[in-house]
């Protein structure tokens, strides 16, 4: 099964073909900041997308007729249960005029959709797409969702794809099944995500997206609401300038002028107390974004999963384990992966191990 899975980012389209799960290429692509500046929105640069990963395709040798399945990561339409969807033309509409808001993630599935079609007529095979976990994936129990305000509903947005990616991973090498076992799994990047998957599903998750859970190397996290709401009306800050203090300018780019990990351990490793005590707080919030969790579960935690870029980072890790090894053990997947877990996602789920949904 040669499957090609699309990836597109902020600044870079990554492009990987597997053979079942080997990878046999992968390709990061990088977009000059000024060329995408000529688009007006998100979906103007499909065009550009597209045949930017027909082209490096062909340059890499690999004809588009011998494909048999094509994985894009998935975008902001409604919110579905976790799994495997066939990309349809509802999906792709949704994705064209999103509820949620615009993210590059949304020209994953057209592209996908596009090629498929392609693929089919130059090989006469039917060539499916397929989207995997998506950010917008809600299993979230009802319970969850209450705010404290009845006009505000918690909503679940999170690294969707690599949690459960990482969550069947464990489970596979154990020789069990995802739905088996109950796992606290806390994805660690530019955003944290902290959700507690029961039985397959995640039944409670920070909104890693704005403003819930740690603060992280660029977001606020959960900030003293009174405040929030004193600075809003301060007349001091336009409602950009307050949204981009809770995406984009929080956590450590506020504290310490850089949303590096790599860059903030090294400090502290060189013995700056400061940038230590910052960081120390950031594993805090991370270590209690993972005991809030195992009260959700009833304190049947099979096991916590830490992954996502900052888990290479082995003393973060280890403030972590610290303080939540009493609750189960502690395993850790770092990286993301999201192009093998796009592929595997597509491979177990034609293998029926994995769910394959219709979006509707």
């Amino acid at each position: 099964m040669k499957i090609l899975a699309i990836n597109p980012g902020s600044t870079s389209t990554k492009v990987a073909v597997y053979e079942d799960t080997k990878e046999i290429l992968t390709v990061n692509i990088k977009h000059d900041v000024e060329e995408l500046a000529g688009f007006t929105c998100v979906f103007d640069q499909y065009d550009f997308r597209k045949n930017i990963v027909l082209k490096k395709l062909e340059e890499e040798g690999i004809d588009v007729a011998s494909l048999d399945v094509i994985a894009g990561r998935g975008g902001l339409h409604k919110p579905i249960l976790g799994g495997v969807y066939e990309i349809n033309p509802l999906m792709i509409d949704d994705i064209k005029h999103p509820k949620i808001g615009e993210h590059v993630c949304n020209l994953g599935a057209p592209i996908a959709y596009e090629i498929a079609k392609e693929a089919s007529k130059l090989s006469g095979k039917n060539v499916k797409a397929y989207t995997v976990d998506t950010s917008v994936v809600d299993e979230m129990e009802p319970i969850a969702k209450f705010s404290g305000m009845p006009e505000i509903e918690r909503r679940s947005i999170f690294h969707a794809l690599n949690q459960k990616a990482v969550a069947r991973r464990y489970a596979r090498e154990r020789g069990k099944k995802y739905e088996d076992l109950n796992y606290i799994v806390a994805h660690m990047g530019g955003g944290i995500s902290i959700g507690a998957h029961r039985n397959g599903r995640v039944i409670d998750v920070n909104n890693a997206l704005n403003g819930e859970g740690p603060f992280t190397p660029e977001r606020s996290g959960g900030v003293p609401v009174g405040q929030l709401v004193n600075m809003c009306f301060s007349g001091e800050y336009t409602k950009a300038e307050i949204m981009k203090k809770i995406k984009g300018n929080g956590g450590l780019v506020a504290y310490l002028g850089t949303n590096s990990a790599y860059e903030v351990e090294q400090r502290v490793k060189s013995g700056d107390k400061e940038w230590e005590l910052v960081y120390r707080a950031m594993a805090y919030q991370v270590a209690k974004g993972i005991g809030a969790l195992a009260a959700a579960l009833d304190g049947k935690v099979d096991v916590i999963i830490l992954t996502g870029g900052i888990a290479y980072d082995k003393m973060f890790v280890g403030w972590i384990k610290e303080k939540v090894s009493f609750i189960a053990d502690v395993e850790v997947f770092p990286g993301e992966d999201e192009m093998k877990a796009l592929a595997e996602g597509c491979y177990y789920g034609i293998k029926g191990e994995i769910p394959v949904h219709v979006y509707e």
